[in-house]
């Protein structure tokens, strides 16, 4: 027998992560078709854009390859473009650069390495969480809802695709998680800093996850008590400075008119602000700016390099159809919202005409995300509120926001893909919220598990055409009167 390690070590903790890491890649490998193992996937841009790094260039050297169809690459001035956010082609350079081609690598499989990394991170997140005091979930409860996150989720059908909008998934929730980490309790800001700069080079959206770390560093900056406080509770006992957890600023709705509570919220705003550290609030800022400032200069290198425009990354030069839309509308308008909240909301499979030979069919603009992981409701019931649930909530509202204005509703895909960038934040309200996980939660767990093992089994595979609909137009939301 080996020597027992601390219940509540750091190296327990890591062991458990590892562990989760091990379970989740083993289960992915499991479901990963022999293609995605075996050869490069039909969408390997991140191995194209590594290839052409490593010749000296910013383009493609020529035009796609004949396998990708000319899917989302963009044209301009003779040239051709990979015009996603690049960080997974970093990823890549060494082993593009091992094998000589972007065809020699198996980018599909290296993304099913990578895709166990997201769970094992937000569990050492959820155990930061518990150590803390600001979660009641155990250990116990912490890895299954981790594994909750692998297989309950959209995450699972993402892992397993390895093309480029789903690899960019894998990092981008890895990084979620890393970000989550090292923003609570603002511990780590240069590490939280360069966690969301990288998301941001992965998956546009992650950028405005900020409001985490920022009013993490705003509740650690506030000192418990200030050096007047008699003096503070003889004119207001509101103003008091009290704990960064309990000082609340809003009043009564029906308190606004009076004049004493005006006065109170003065006061309770000058206790703020002679409760704040404004010195290391500010250090926190620039640290945590810092990585992030770098990073998107990078990015504005970037595109000025490849566009002449700083602000440009490429989308409007795609060759795709929906083009026009995208001229129209621009890339984020109010005229996308009602259709990206039909998929997200309402989008749900049917039976098919009598006779088609088909049990039913999916929409392949995704299925609504309460039908694929219904355990999301449960977040609209929290037993306890915080200050950490506004943050979260701010945080998973600011980074959902651009998707749902964006001109894609994430099609192709099974489940709404677009959750993935927010979905760390909301299995971390599941932690602060102290529910009681009971029989019933647990069922709505296990169908989102049965219904993401459906969508990681048939997505993309060959029987794709027995259970999706797909309409290349992306104007079908809903099966048709």
């Amino acid at each position: 027998m080996t020597r027992s390690i601390p219940a509540d070590s750091a190296r327990r903790r890591v062991l458990l992560a590892a562990a989760v890491y091990a379970l989740v890649t083993l289960v992915y490998f499991a479901f990963a078709s022999r293609a995605v193992l075996s050869t490069h996937t039909q969408w390997n841009h991140f191995a194209l854009l590594a290839e052409a790094w490593l010749h000296g260039r910013l383009d493609l050297g020529g035009p796609p390859p004949a396998y990708a169809a000319g899917n989302d690459f963009a044209s301009f001035q003779g040239k051709w473009f990979v015009t996603f956010p690049p960080f997974p082609a970093v990823l890549l350079l060494p082993l593009v650069w091992i094998g000589k081609s972007a065809t020699r690598v198996q980018d599909g499989q290296f993304f099913l390495w990578l895709a166990g990394l997201g769970p094992a991170f937000l569990f050492l997140g959820l155990e930061k969480l518990r150590r803390s005091g600001r979660s009641q979930c155990s250990t116990r409860t912490n890895m299954l809802l981790c594994l909750l996150f692998a297989f309950g989720t959209v995450y699972f059908f993402t892992a397993q695709q390895g093309s480029v909008w789903f690899a960019a998934h894998v990092v981008g929730v890895a990084l979620a998680a890393l970000y989550l980490l090292w923003s609570l309790d603002a511990k780590h800001p240069i590490l939280a800093g360069l966690a969301l700069g990288l998301g941001f080079m992965t998956r546009t959206p992650l950028l405005f996850a900020f409001p985490l770390f920022a009013l993490e560093a705003l509740r650690v900056s506030l000192r418990p008590s200030v050096s007047n406080a008699d003096s503070a509770q003889a004119t207001e006992p509101s103003s008091v400075a009290a704990a960064p957890e309990q000082l609340e600023l809003p009043l009564a709705p029906e308190a606004k008119r009076s004049p004493a509570a005006v006065r109170g919220l003065f006061a309770r705003m000058g206790a703020f602000w002679t409760a704040l550290d404004k010195l290391r609030l500010l250090r926190l800022y620039v640290a945590f700016a810092a990585p992030i400032a770098v990073i998107i200069g990078v990015s504005f290198w970037h595109n000025q390099a490849r566009f002449g425009d700083p602000f440009e990354v490429g989308y409007q030069y795609l060759t795709v159809q929906w083009q026009g839309r995208m001229q129209k509308w621009g890339l984020f308008h109010y005229h996308y919202l009602a259709r990206n909240l039909g998929v997200v909301l309402t989008s749900l499979p049917y039976w098919p005409e009598p006779g088609a030979g088909r049990v039913f069919q999916v929409n392949t603009h995704g299925l609504a995300l309460w039908f694929t992981t219904p355990v999301y409701l449960w977040l609209l019931w929290p037993r306890k509120f915080s200050s950490l649930t506004w943050t979260l909530w701010l945080t998973v509202l600011a980074v959902a926001l651009p998707s749902l204005l964006y001109q894609n509703t994430g099609w192709l895909q099974f489940g709404y893909r677009f959750s993935n960038d927010y979905a760390v934040f909301l299995f971390a309200l599941f932690a602060v919220g102290a529910y009681r996980f009971k029989a019933l939660f647990w069922c709505a767990a296990l169908w989102a598990v049965l219904v993401n093992a459906f969508g990681a089994a048939t997505f993309g595979r060959a029987q794709f055409d027995r259970f999706y609909y797909v309409d290349a137009s992306q104007r079908t939301l809903h099966q048709a009167d």
